[in-house]
């Protein structure tokens, strides 16, 4: 059973899919969804290390400035307007603009 559809569910989607899109449209159909999947794996695997790059880079920051440099860096690169925040405030940006 796949995410609460059963055997009877799957095959009512699939014949709608056959309908609609005609046999020989199936395969060219999947072989689209299994490369989008793919691209999207491979976008979420680069993102997962960008921020993994980023807090290491925090961690190894040896002062409190150079910190706040690499915190200020990466809010500018992602097009955050730093003037007149603290570190938290551009932290709490930062993040929220990871989760979209």
């Amino acid at each position: 059973m796949i995410g609460g559809l059963g055997p009877s569910e799957l095959l009512i989607i699939f014949a709608v899919l056959l309908l609609l899109f005609g046999a020989s449209k199936l395969p060219e159909l999947a072989r689209s969804m299994g490369s989008s999947m793919g691209e999207f794996k491979k976008a979420k695997k680069e993102s997962e290390l960008s921020v993994r790059d980023f807090e290491n880079s925090i961690k190894d920051a040896d002062s409190e400035s150079e910190k706040t440099s690499i915190i200020e860096q990466t809010a500018l690169n992602l097009g955050i307007d730093t003037k007149g925040k603290n570190e938290d405030e551009l932290l709490a940006e930062i993040n929220e603009m990871l989760k979209k």
